[in-house]
């Protein structure tokens, strides 16, 4: 299938292309959720009288405003509104401490906080913190209602053009490596996202399958190329495996973005041999390790491609792997994007010949512009060939094989350095995973007086199944270097996780465990 034309374009603006898919397919469905279902038409026109509201607030382009709330059909007209009115959104995670959110609009400078009853709830203990007016998504009295706030006319907007090199939006990362940074992205870097997703078959007649939350990078990456080319958006207000499998096959979806472990679940749901998913043209994932087992897995057992994107919110290079075209492939991350320049370098900031060990550092036009008000940490995320030419560090080791494609060996920061030798922890979570009864593996390095930092590793068991530490201790130790052994093993119901999925290790390290 060719890409449609609008990609050829050499920029087009979100809001934009949404008034031309309104004028020239005004009934076809845009988004659907739960609580409501809006044509282009109507988008269109919530979007207009969302940005006049913000104009009538005296709101002017270039400031931010502040989304903290459920998935819906409301929020997506929010955030579109901003953009068309020349604001800048700054999409809030609401499952951050009150203190961090707290932190995130003070630092964004939001004038208006739009939300829903249960941020507010979360909100309650520090609400006379929050400067910023309150509008409710949900038409609760956590802030002014929605349908109050609006104005009636969607003909009193003053029109506003959008250049590449405006601010889009400024996403928070997860917090998982301490304080949240604000990443500033322009509408020039998200243009450039979606012509590069948007040529994986989405065009008018496509249904994106929307399950993680409107807040993060990664439902960005799918919903946007899904709106900017005509298509339909169905949004699912929390994700639930067997709701998914119900919904897929009923609204026909052709494309969705899913984290590795809402794969994980869906695949092991007793209704997934039983649900029609034909309609799938292609599905993403992105965000956290995806095992080679579980890909083969999709690849297997659900129509379609299947596509994973390795990168960062901050921008600077993207790899993908198109799963379904290189099988032979599923332990790597694919390839850097045509126009991406990949490099690896080492402690000594010099680049590593192919082959070898090196922190994942990349130059792309999608880069941020820096941390919002944190020079300091935009400079630290910095590095620079000896031609002068930018590029961000991923805080990612790698290694790139003799056919470009590149192998994720850990976090640098979760590296176990244990007497003297470096340990991945992946290379243990690959091992743990082969075992029958386990479901998902962390291991991380907490202290140890004898060799100064030693693994642990914390487990999860598949229903049903029952294991202990000595049973996996001889397991693992069976296939793997004395050093990379686990000190002890931990058994949880569940590993700690942020709202996209990613593996909260910094808690893991907080949790009491003895070891010698």
């Amino acid at each position: 299938m060719a890409p449609p034309k609008i990609l050829e374009q050499e920029f087009a603006s979100v809001p934009q292309l949404l008034r031309l898919h309104a004028r020239a397919r005004p009934d076809s469905p845009a988004v659907q959720a739960a609580d409501e279902s809006l044509t282009y038409r109507q988008l269109d026109l919530l979007v207009d009288r969302v940005a006049a509201s913000f104009q009538r607030d005296g709101l002017r382009p270039g400031e931010a405003i502040a989304i903290c709330a459920a998935s819906s059909a409301a929020y997506l007209a929010v955030f579109f509104g901003a953009l068309r009115a020349g604001l800048v959104v700054s999409p809030l995670a609401p499952g951050s401490t009150p203190e961090q959110l707290i932190g995130m609009l003070t630092d964004s400078s939001a004038r208006l906080f739009l939300l829903d009853s249960a941020v507010a709830e979360h909100l309650s203990a520090v609400a006379s913190s929050i400067r910023a007016r309150r509008v409710s998504l949900d038409e609760s009295n956590s802030g002014m209602p929605l349908s109050q706030w609006l104005m009636r006319d969607s003909q009193a907007l003053r029109p506003h053009a959008i250049a590449a090199t405006n601010p889009f939006n400024i996403i928070y990362s997860s917090g998982t490596t301490g304080s949240p940074k604000g990443i500033v992205q322009t509408h020039g870097m998200r243009w450039g996202t979606i012509r590069m997703i948007g040529a994986y078959e989405f065009d008018q007649h496509s249904v994106t399958l929307v399950s993680t939350p409107l807040y993060s990078n990664t439902t960005l990456v799918t919903v946007l190329p899904a709106i900017a080319l005509g298509g339909t958006v169905v949004l699912m207000a929390k994700f639930d495996a067997a709701k998914f499998l119900q919904l897929a096959p009923s609204k026909r979806a052709t494309h969705a973005m899913l984290v590795p472990v809402q794969y994980q679940r869906i695949m092991s749901a007793s209704a997934f041999e039983s649900a029609a998913l034909s309609s799938f043209r292609m599905k993403f994932s992105t965000s956290a390790p995806f095992s080679a087992e579980l890909k083969a897995d999709v690849l297997a057992r659900w129509a379609g491609g299947l596509v994973e994107f390795y990168g960062m919110t901050e921008g600077g290079g993207v790899c993908v792997l198109e799963a379904h075209r290189h099988p032979d492939k599923l332990g790597t991350v694919g390839r850097p994007v045509v126009g991406h320049d990949i490099r690896l370098i080492g402690e000594d900031a010099r680049e590593v010949p192919t082959g070898e060990v090196g922190e994942v550092v990349g130059h792309s036009a999608a880069m941020m512009t820096g941390y919002h008000n944190h020079p300091e940490k935009t400079a630290e995320v910095e590095w620079h060939d000896p031609c002068g030419k930018r590029f961000i560090r991923t805080g990612d080791l790698g290694r790139f094989d003799s056919e470009g494609f590149l192998t994720l060996l850990d976090r640098k920061k979760d590296m176990i350095i244990t007497g003297g030798f470096n340990v991945y922890p992946a290379d243990i979570e690959a091992v743990l995973r082969e075992h029958p009864t386990v479901l998902e593996a962390a291991v991380v390095g907490v202290p140890s007086r004898r060799w100064g930092e030693t693994p642990v590793a914390f487990v999860v068991l598949k229903e049903g199944t029952q294991a202990n530490a000595a049973d996996l201790a001889a397991f693992v130790n069976a296939r793997v270097g004395k050093v990379q052994r686990p000190a002890a093993y931990e058994f949880l119901e569940s590993l700690p996780r942020s709202g996209i999925g990613k593996v909260l290790k910094r808690e893991l390290r907080e949790r009491p465990v003895r070891v010698e």
